[in-house]
């Protein structure tokens, strides 16, 4: 199994013969940054590929063949399109997972409370969702985890218990964050790219093509097209026989502390 551990493990044994080789052999020079570089590859796809598990195990489906899926969103609450997303899903009575924002959540707490009081879950999405968010210390991440879990506790008097990473990026700082939050690491299966694909029916195909058994989907609820194929895609899912889970039922989890 692929994991950081085994990997450290691993390259420090090919570094140990590399050097033993250049010492008795006189190996290329070369060698050195060549093992670097996919090392540096292998940390990459670990931090950046959010179900490899390579830090941490991360819930990013279920493994089921049972025709059911979950809806989440990150990035809310946004004061436009959150309640047009809720406005759907109270609709077609489905319920959802949002990942929140914590700085978005003052000046929001009506649509806050509105998507407790509608019987979808609220998660962690940082406080900041800093650009940098990666690079700060496991402390500073941690304080920053925990502002939106007080931000989300004075709205609804209950703490978040399931996060999800700014940009779904895992490394050891975090890691050590989130086993002291001790809150359960959530990604997905099927990321839409709602935020780039502006054209409703291109994104519509590409998520209906990935609708499996388990799966967990990503939208974000701050834009124009998530609002305008939201409907559509759980017309299509209802047709293909898929029943819309709550992301802590689906998995089995606790939601809040």
């Amino acid at each position: 199994m692929l994991n950081f551990r085994n990997t450290n493990i691993l390259f420090a044994g090919l570094l140990g013969l590399i050097i033993w080789q250049h010492i008795t052999e006189g190996v290329s020079w070369w060698s050195y940054p060549v093992l670097i570089f996919i090392y540096s590859l292998i940390l990459f796809y670990g931090c950046y590929y959010i179900g490899s598990n390579f830090f941490m195990r991360v819930m990013c489906s279920l493994k089921t063949n049972k025709k059911i899926i979950a809806i989440t969103f990150d990035d809310g609450p946004d004061a436009t399109a959150t309640p047009q997303i809720l406005n759907t899903l109270k609709q077609q009575n489905i319920p959802a997972a949002f990942f929140c924002i914590g700085n978005r959540i003052p000046g929001n707490e009506v649509i806050l409370k509105q998507i407790h009081e509608q019987g979808h879950i609220i998660g962690n999405h940082s406080f900041s969702h800093h650009f940098w968010f990666d690079l700060f210390s496991s402390a500073k991440m941690l304080d920053d985890m925990l502002q939106t879990n007080q931000s989300v506790r004075q709205t609804i008097n209950l703490s978040p218990l399931l996060f999800r990473p700014p940009y779904g990026v895992i490394n050891p700082n975090l890691k050590k964050a989130i086993l002291q939050s001790r809150m359960i690491p959530i990604g997905w299966s099927v990321r839409s790219m709602d935020t780039v694909i502006n054209n409703p029916q291109k994104l519509l195909n590409k998520i209906t093509r990935r609708l499996n058994p388990g799966a967990i989907f990503l939208f974000h609820d701050t834009g124009a097209a998530t609002i305008s194929v939201l409907p559509l895609f759980i017309e299509q899912a209802k047709a293909q026989g898929y029943e819309i889970v709550r992301l802590d039922k689906i998995l089995n989890l606790q939601a809040y502390a």
